[in-house]
């Protein structure tokens, strides 16, 4: 049901649509950034109408999946196993992106100066830092209980969502057969949400053409200069990390990765066009319940691993750091470069759900090296907008292999069901 059958006209398919609007996009704000800038709300809007959904998808998910289950034990036991991975591969995550932007040193031979940073760069970065300075575990723990129960769906925040979704769950189950014909209301309110998604998401399209405009027209191409080394070097670590890393846990669940990657093809080109894992969220849902994983298993690690598990970021935070250290001339022995990476696993942790989260996690990791002068988070901002695709695309791509391995883990789904799901139909035996 997931792959476009022979009889639909090229120009039909979503995820081809998708890759137009971008290749559309790009061209349009570098031969026309005025105009390119004018189409941001294409961008916005779609993002809006995605993010609208989620809460209701997410909420209604893990209530009938977790209130189905019946067995508290089991679900404790998948939550535990779920972010003891999280904390192993993130942590592996982050010593990628260290070893790459110590061997390749991007930041050398720039020889930064913050003071001709100007005023406004070092508002900006200052700007971040305050943020960062707020933050503290007990913030971080507080707001996962939201103001109210309405308060989780409009706060933009997984985890209140996935909190308050928790516990209706544990109630319903509680009430045994009380509660069934209100779970049965959920789980075909579930349904329409889905249906909403289906409608919602053939605009992908406009959505990928106005934000990749809108990208190209405000920074340009050829503005990015010498820092187009650092960029480089972040997709070649996120590309190592999908590939090796993920590709590692694949094989050992008894899949392959690149044919995973083809499965969830049409998700990573709207994720790729809007910059924003969370756009293509409740369809990764849908998909991962479509390969055999069990609804409470997805209903309970994709949203949580949207907080607790983000490789990309990571990759991003310690080649950043270590970049600008390299940039200004700021030497960085390995136990400087082993706190950082310390930090880094704990200011990491519920970045999704903070505005701005790059930069102030950022700046909240920089803070263990007094050393690296904040202001020097402004020589990144022009291009962060450049590495939001990759870093969005490598969490995507992470909380699906993470989901696929709790399954297994867990007995839910074979080897054998998987690759039947994840062959394609040229790959099927035709009719007799």
């Amino acid at each position: 049901m997931f792959y476009p059958t022979t009889r639909t006209p090229w120009y039909r398919i979503l995820y081809i649509q998708v890759l137009i609007a971008v290749v559309l996009g790009i061209a349009l704000g570098a031969c026309f950034p005025e105009q390119g800038k004018a189409l941001k709300p294409l961008g916005d809007g779609f993002i809006k109408l995605i993010k609208m959904m989620i809460a209701p998808v997410i909420f209604c998910t893990v209530v009938h999946g977790v209130a189905s289950m019946g067995d508290l034990k089991k679900l404790g036991r998948i939550g535990g196993k779920a972010l003891l991975y999280f904390e192993l591969v993130s942590t592996v995550a982050l010593l990628v992106g260290l070893l790459v932007v110590n061997v390749m040193k991007p930041g050398a031979g720039f020889h930064a100066n913050v003071a001709d940073l100007g005023a406004t760069a070092s508002a900006v970065a200052h700007q971040y830092a305050d943020k960062a300075e707020g933050m503290s575990t007990a913030d971080f723990l507080l707001g996962i209980i939201p103001g109210s129960f309405v308060g989780a769906f409009t706060g933009g925040d997984l985890l209140q969502v996935l909190f308050v979704a928790l516990l209706t769950a544990f109630a319903l189950a509680g009430m045994g057969e009380k509660g069934r014909p209100i779970l049965t209301a959920i789980e075909h309110g579930g349904e329409v949400f889905f249906k909403i998604m289906g409608i919602v998401v053939k605009a992908a399209p406009l959505g990928a053409l106005g934000a990749m405009a809108f990208t190209v027209g405000s920074y340009g191409i050829g503005s990015l200069g010498r820092l187009v080394s650092l960029m480089l070097g972040f997709y070649l670590a996120s590309g190592f990390f999908v590939l090796v890393v993920l590709g590692g846990i694949a094989r050992w669940c008894g899949f392959s990765i690149l044919r995973y990657l083809r499965y969830i093809k049409e998700e990573l080109l709207l994720v790729l066009g809007t910059s924003s894992s969370e756009t293509a969220l409740p369809l990764l849902m849908q998909k991962l319940r479509g390969l055999g994983c069990a609804p409470a298993t997805v209903g309970l690690v994709v949203p949580t691993g949207y907080s607790f598990n983000l490789d990309g970021t990571n990759i991003y935070m310690t080649m950043a750091a270590v970049f600008l250290a390299q940039a200004t001339d700021t030497p960085l022995d390995l136990g400087q470069q082993l706190s950082l990476l310390l930090v880094a696993m704990i200011t990491s942790k519920g970045a999704s759900g903070v505005t701005g989260a790059g930069f102030i996690t950022l700046a909240a990791t920089l803070a263990v090296v007094p050393s690296v002068p904040v202001e020097s988070l402004a020589l990144i901002v022009g291009i962060d907008r450049f590495m939001s695709e990759c870093r969005a695309l490598t969490n995507f791509i992470g909380n699906g292999v993470a989901t696929i391995a709790i399954s297994r883990w867990e007995g839910e789904v074979t080897a054998g069901v998987l690759n039947a799901a994840l062959r394609p139909p040229a790959d099927l035996p035709g009719p007799d």
